[in-house]
């Protein structure tokens, strides 16, 4: 049986999957479907839709609904009132419970306040959504994105440090707090320890 933290006021439909050590604050709701994993923070009025799967350490702000067919890998950061979506053109007068587009955010990325990501995108690793941006695009890994429609500015470290890097091309870059040396080949850039890349930045 698993041990979790949920205030008085939440409603956590039978059948939800919620993991060890998370907690559930005030006004939450969590549907039946739902797959929470351990360790997560759910801040006061978020809704989980039944088909949603969150990973380990999520934590999502206040003010947020994570609606069906969402899927938030482990380390996800979700800001306060930001925005998920499910259909692409909703109508009013017409049911569209069939065309849901799914939206996956990777591992370790961060959707910063108030920020809106349209259905059938997929954040990459570590990538970083400024606050109030739209997101209509897939995002590479450690990419940092801002504006309406989002548009890439440049590269972040898994530490949340901005690094030193061109948008494309060749170049390898340190994290100044971690020491995480990044390599960045074309529009790919990727920790060298995992890219099994060169752990030395090439030369000029």
């Amino acid at each position: 049986m698993t041990s979790f933290t949920a205030h008085p006021t939440a409603i956590i439909d039978a059948g939800a999957v919620i993991g060890d050590g998370t907690r559930i604050w005030h006004w939450v709701h969590v549907c039946a479907g739902a797959r929470i994993g351990a360790a997560c923070s759910l801040g006061q009025n978020v809704f989980v839709g039944n088909r949603v799967v969150i990973g380990n350490n999520v934590k999502i702000q206040n003010n947020v609904s994570v609606y069906d067919d969402v899927v938030l890998e482990d380390d996800v950061f979700c800001g306060p009132s930001m925005v998920f979506t499910n259909v692409y053109n909703p109508r009013s007068a017409v049911s569209r419970k069939d065309a849901y587009r799914q939206t996956r955010v990777r591992r370790g990325a961060t959707l910063g306040a108030n920020c809106t990501i349209v259905c059938g995108t997929t954040i990459g690793h570590h990538a970083f959504v400024g606050a109030g941006a739209v997101v209509n695009q897939d995002l590479p890994d450690f990419a940092l994105v801002v504006g309406v429609p989002a548009r890439q500015i440049g590269w972040i470290s898994r530490f949340g440090e901005r690094l030193p890097l061109a948008l494309q091309g060749e170049g390898a870059a340190v994290c100044p707090h971690s020491g995480d040396r990044y390599v960045l080949n074309g529009r790919v850039l990727a920790l060298a320890e995992e890219g099994k890349l060169p752990l030395s930045a090439p030369k000029d």
